[in-house]
């Protein structure tokens, strides 16, 4: 044992002796010797096959907890026994080499499915099962808040717990960059190593997966580096995974070789959620924190949402917050308060595709047969994308019905007026304000 391991190892300890029962932590955990790090993962002895496998079955979560806890720079733990051939050291890198920290909570378990979503869930737990032989590269696309990292990190999670022979890195775009740029600019003659050593660590992996590369647009250095490493990575077939807040068609300042790559694979959007899945969200977030919150006040936070799942998950949690503040139970009316929005018993009502069109027609100064006719005029077009929007943010309509209900348009052509709404209300204040006040003229009818 190393001054270096022993120095570690002590710093780990502290924090496992507050985590583990003081029985099972001198019985098992206090015997452990330090023996190596490898890559973020310190490697234990255990005295005997039976330790190293009581150890494995009941305390390597919290083992694990007290490596990251420690805040020594490791971030997992291998329990080996001299001899065994069950409890050796794999000296390869670590599962899931992230240089985002994987949040152990995003898995596909607690991804809440829906018919928004169904058909990127599948794709993303296919690819996870079998990584390299299906739908490569996956592409996965989307607006803010609507679940793209948790499915990619359950990629990673998944993959990390089910094929741990396999290298995987998850990242940001963000810091893929910022890696690439260092390696092109390291200091004192070092720039050739840290080139090499950028190149090979991208290139030697099974699975990679990039969030949000958007960011990549108008970069051509780096997006050079990745298209070099996606064609070495795509030609041993290991998988290739990223993600973006548009489809790939769309973004135009990426070089017209990469965007070709991304549509090669498989390309799979997560729609907004309709009411049905955020009111599922709600309620799986809700447990998650140990409260049970009932289904009038569910909907209640749903109906004055956007489609952005952080924003519904922080109207919850200032609900939770003032139900502990004021030691009441949740209610309508504490919701309500909490939030500072006024109860009105006509929104509870049901809203129909009817009331949208009317309400659209009426504040556009529009007729119905404009609306979902065939008319170009561009105030008439933008009124026939926000009718559309709502649609899809308030009813929970398949597109193929929106689409019938708005002319008889097709599946593609509304994802389009959807999502073009979505990006507008971003970025156009007027916009938002349109969509906003259409949708409370429809709740107020």
């Amino acid at each position: 044992m190393t001054a270096q391991f022993d120095f570690l190892w002590n710093k780990i300890r502290e924090r496992a002796k507050m985590l583990i029962n003081p029985i099972s932590y001198s019985t098992f955990i206090e015997n452990l010797t330090p023996v190596d790090v490898v890559g973020k993962k310190i490697a234990l002895k255990a005295e005997s096959e039976l330790a190293a496998r009581t150890i494995a079955k009941n305390h390597l979560e919290k083992l694990r907890e007290a490596v990251v806890s420690a805040d020594v720079g490791l971030t997992d733990v291998a329990i080996i026994v001299d001899g065994s051939e069950e409890f050796t050291l794999d000296e390869s890198a670590d599962a899931v080499e992230a240089d985002v920290v994987l949040d152990k909570r995003y898995t596909f378990d607690s991804y809440v499915v829906g018919s928004s979503n169904k058909f990127v869930f599948a794709a993303a737990k296919s690819v996870a099962e079998n990584p390299g032989e299906n739908f490569n590269p996956l592409y996965i696309y989307g607006g803010t808040g609507l679940g793209k990292t948790h499915l990619m990190q359950a990629i990673a999670n998944e993959i990390a717990q089910k094929k741990p022979s396999l290298k995987v890195i998850y990242t940001t775009s963000e810091k893929f960059l910022n890696e690439y740029v260092d390696s092109m600019y390291a200091k004192k003659g070092a720039g050739r190593e840290g080139e090499t050593r950028f190149r090979n660590r991208y290139r030697g992996v099974d699975v990679l997966l990039i969030d949000d590369i958007q960011f990549w647009a108008g970069k051509y250095g780096v997006q050079e580096a990745f298209f070099h490493a996606f064609n070495e990575l795509f030609s041993q077939h290991k998988q290739i995974v990223i993600s973006s807040d548009c489809p790939a068609k769309e973004l135009t300042t990426l070089e017209e070789r990469l965007r070709t790559r991304f549509e090669g694979g498989l390309i799979a959007d997560i729609q907004p959620p309709d009411a049905e899945t955020k009111i599922a969200i709600l309620k799986r977030k809700a447990l998650e924190k140990k409260y049970v919150v009932p289904d009038d006040v569910l909907a209640f936070l749903v109906r004055g949402s956007d489609n952005n799942v952080r924003t519904l998950e922080g109207r919850l949690n200032t609900v939770i917050f003032a139900s502990k503040l004021h030691e009441e139970p949740i209610s309508l009316k504490l919701a309500a308060e909490a939030l500072q929005e006024a109860i009105n018993t006509d929104e509870q009502e049901e809203v129909t595709p009817e009331a949208i069109i009317r309400a659209t027609c009426s504040y556009f100064n529009i007729t119905k047969a404009d609306l979902i006719g065939k008319n170009k005029r561009q105030e008439i077009v933008r009124a026939r994308q926000i009718c559309t929007y709502l649609m899809c943010d308030m009813l929970a309509l398949p597109l193929v019905t929106v689409g019938k209900l708005m002319g008889g348009r097709d599946h593609s052509t509304v994802i389009y007026a959807r999502d073009k709404i979505v990006e507008l209300m971003r970025v156009n204040d007027r916009v938002a304000k349109d969509v906003n006040d259409v949708k409370s003229a429809v709740l107020k009818q």
